[in-house]
């Protein structure tokens, strides 16, 4: 019997013995799983797990990347550059309880502006937040001097530099570089997957500011501080990443040429354009009335915009690309080339202008009244201008497919995609457009008018301009453009050089594009333009215009220029020159002198007055004030 409980004794204790190994082994496992996980976190993937908790212990505050600067052709002549300006932030957490009406109403005194702008900035519900609000941007050093001067007074405010543009260059080339503005709460929502934009993001609003934004912003910096589950700031430990400047514009602006352009349109609503037509590059464009750019970086911005917005002349308008005009007799260049090609009708062929025609129970009358040109050809057409010729050419030989087809061909009626925003293509009609728009059939009146660019017909003075260059490169346009360069800020290295791109390449033989030249000097020599585009130092060719227009209080005609010159050289080192002047002025048929001023200065290298001098314009330069 006793045997018998030893036994059975000694299997009780094998049991347990064998459970407690196998909880050993359980437990050793457990554990070294455990260290596995522990060596894992700490040695492995320590850097991983410590940028996070940094990440969720510390502060982040933007530092806004400086904007790339903008200069002309030479690359040496600033046009926009950045100056030294600062921007006020509020911390509401900062500020002890009870004490953020009485900080706010002390700082908008010193920052002359309302408390309730600072309110709405700060609503009540983040007002225990430990987060930077910006306030107020271009704030002078003489404010923060005062705001430093009692900061004592002043807990949870501080300021930071927020460099601004400056506008080297004002006036006309305004229309061309645009302004800055604060980001809006569409633009934010449109950019904010680009990853350089922020609520407090300066953008470019209009020209080359808003076209070329995403190089001229750069890539903003960061600045971490240590800060508690509140978002207080513990420790006084800074790490920032360093901000990275835009990159730095060169435009095909030379700046000489545009001042002599913006003189010789002088004070009279309109435009004027320069172009290169061998490569598309615009050497100058000027609308008149224009605007200062500095203003929008005033405290008085919104004010100025204001006004600027009432004026009923449109400052902010750039009448070069987005107003569009009847081209007018300048049209009559398209109608020669498409006269020349067709064939329709020999060259030679006289046609006879008694000063009126007689149509479908109308009297269409040509610019010179009876009796008329007499008989002209087609070369003695286009240099008189004869609106009889182009009628009777346009109506009973071409028809108004062709013309439309050959408008098309020279680009009218279509996107130039320049680069800048807000272009307007202009218009060509057509027999299908005037059978949906007004349910009337296309008449032999209206192709009279569209075949001396006149009725429903419309265009830029760019597609003027892009018309004539088309006429230089012998059938082919090239993109008209604003960019010649990219460059480092740090070591002004060429990042990227503007290609020239062509828009279209006409099969116009080189014979026709030849007569066609030659016909557009005889119109300077021996034409309508012979006295104001009299030039001793340099051969033009081109064509005058005076486009008809009702209901406008000065006189009823636009007054339009368009030349190029050296007539006798390649396009390479030829320009192109076009000048509207807008009805609204005073009736002086300006056009022409601006455009032989502009061509004169050029080619001689000389200034407005110099030129007028040389070409004995003295006496017919305007002496009075700006107009209004």
């Amino acid at each position: 019997m006793l045997e018998n409980k030893s036994s059975v004794l000694d299997d009780s204790d094998i049991e347990k013995n064998s459970k407690l190994i196998l909880l050993s082994i359980i437990l050793f496992f457990v554990f070294i799983v455990y260290f596995i996980r522990l060596y894992s976190m700490q040695i492995s993937q320590g850097t991983v797990y410590l940028n996070q908790s940094e990440k969720i212990s510390r502060n982040e505050t933007v530092i806004a990347a400086q904007r790339g600067e903008i200069f002309d052709r030479n690359a040496n002549n600033p046009l926009v550059i950045n100056v030294d300006s600062f921007a006020v932030e509020m911390n509401p957490g900062e500020i002890p309880a009870g004490y953020y009406d009485t900080v706010s109403s002390k700082l908008a005194s010193f920052l002359e502006i309302s408390k309730e702008e600072i309110d709405k900035k700060v609503p009540e519900k983040i007002r225990n937040q430990f987060i930077n609000i910006e306030l107020k941007s271009n704030v002078s050093f003489s404010k923060i001097s005062n705001i430093a001067e009692n900061i004592t007074e002043l807990p949870g405010i501080s300021w930071k530099n927020k460099p601004i543009r400056n506008y080297v260059e004002t006036g006309s080339i305004s229309h061309i570089l645009g302004y800055v503005g604060n980001i809006t709460d569409d633009e934010f929502k449109q950019n904010y997957n680009k990853g350089r934009y922020n609520k407090n993001s300066v953008v470019g609003k209009q020209g080359i500011e808003k076209y070329y934004d995403e190089y001229l912003q750069g890539e903003n910096g960061r600045e971490y501080r240590t800060v508690d589950a509140h978002g207080k700031v513990l420790a006084n430990q800074i790490k920032i990443e360093p901000p990275e400047s835009g990159k730095n514009l060169v435009l095909t602006i030379d700046t000489s040429i545009q001042r002599l352009t913006e003189k010789a349109l002088g004070e009279r609503v309109g435009a004027a354009i320069v172009l290169k037509p061998a490569s598309g590059e615009i050497l100058s464009m000027v609308s008149y009335p224009y605007f200062d750019p500095n203003i929008f970086s005033s405290d008085d911005a919104a004010n100025a915009y204001a006004q600027l917005e009432k004026n009923e002349f449109k400052p902010m308008w750039n009448r070069a690309v987005r107003s569009a005009y009847p081209p007018a007799s300048t049209f009559k260049t398209v109608m020669t080339a498409a006269i020349l090609n067709e064939n329709v009708v020999s060259p030679v062929k006289k046609m006879e202008c008694k000063g009126f025609l007689l149509h479908g129970g109308r009297t269409f009358n040509c610019h010179k009244k009876a009796p008329g040109h007499g008989w002209l050809d087609l070369k003695n057409g286009l240099a008189q201008s004869c609106d009889v010729y182009y009628w009777l050419v346009g109506r009973d030989y071409l028809g108004v497919e062709k013309i439309v087809s050959y408008a098309q061909e020279f680009g009218f009626g279509q996107a130039l995609n320049i680069d800048i925003d807000l272009e307007n293509k202009g218009f060509v009609p057509d027999p299908m457009w005037k059978e949906r728009k007004y349910h009337e059939k296309w008449l032999d009146g209206d192709t009279m008018n569209i075949s001396i660019g006149q009725g429903y017909m419309t265009a830029t003075p760019l597609h003027v301009a892009n018309m004539m260059a088309m006429v230089c490169n012998s059938g082919k346009i090239y993109k008209p453009h604003f960019l010649k360069e990219i460059r480092d800020p740090t070591n002004n290295e060429v990042i990227k050089e503007y290609k020239n791109e062509v828009l279209h390449k006409s099969n116009i033989p080189e014979s026709v594009w030849k007569q066609v030249q030659e016909d557009l000097r005889y119109t300077i020599t021996d034409g309508t333009a012979i006295y104001p585009m009299n030039n001793k130092s340099v051969k033009i060719a081109g064509k005058t215009g005076t486009a008809e227009v009702n209901g406008v209080e000065k006189n009823h005609w636009h007054s339009w220029m368009v030349a190029y010159a050296p007539y006798d050289a390649p396009p390479e080192e030829q320009v192109v020159v076009v000048t509207l002047v807008e009805a609204v002025n005073d009736w002086e048929w300006w056009a022409p002198y601006a455009t032989n001023i502009i061509i004169q200065g050029i080619f001689n290298d000389q200034t407005f007055d110099e030129a007028i001098d040389t070409l004995g314009f003295r006496y017919l330069v305007k002496q009075e004030g700006r107009q209004e």
